[in-house]
């Protein structure tokens, strides 16, 4: 889909740059080596986990696994909920087009997915595969978000982060 014909897209025309509350999700893809996928974003160059906001009448989970596919190509299944990030220190950023959004991120898993993965969209230029002790430069909540899967790796409780 076209950011012009998302809801955000079209929330943009409206309102222009103001600073918007976006409710999303995002997505810790975990192959039987550990290794998680992340994408390489267009907009800060910068590396994070696949994921997006939601549109009318769309539930996270639905969120999280059509962003899957738009973003990397996999067909991702048996998703699970790990964590919530909400904190606007995190979650608070400018857009090099100068967009301002407030994220509200319900931080999803799995192991289940099909396909390879490849970039699909406008939003990425690489996708590739990263062990948890030799990630890129990341954007600082997609770093915490990989840190709070990990701690809800160790201990099994919900992370708020």
């Amino acid at each position: 889909m076209a950011f012009a014909d998302s809801y955000l897209g079209q929330l943009r025309a409206l309102i222009g740059n103001r600073l918007v509350l976006m409710p999303g999700a995002r997505i810790v893809i975990e192959r039987a080596d550990g290794r998680i996928l992340l994408q390489e974003r267009t907009d800060f160059g910068l590396w994070g986990l696949p994921g997006g906001n939601a549109e009318e009448g769309e539930g996270l989970e639905a969120v999280v696994i059509r962003e899957v596919l738009e973003e990397t190509g996999l067909v991702a299944s048996d998703v699970e909920p790990f964590g919530f990030g909400c904190d606007p220190h995190y979650e608070t950023f400018q857009f090099p087009n100068g967009d301002r959004a407030q994220f509200f991120a319900l931080m999803f898993y799995t192991r289940s997915f099909e396909g390879e993965p490849a970039v699909t969209d406008d939003e990425s230029s690489a996708v590739g595969w990263f062990a948890p002790d030799g990630l890129p430069e990341m954007l600082p909540n997609m770093a915490r978000s990989i840190e709070a899967y990990l701690r809800f790796k160790a201990t099994g409780k919900f992370q708020m982060i």
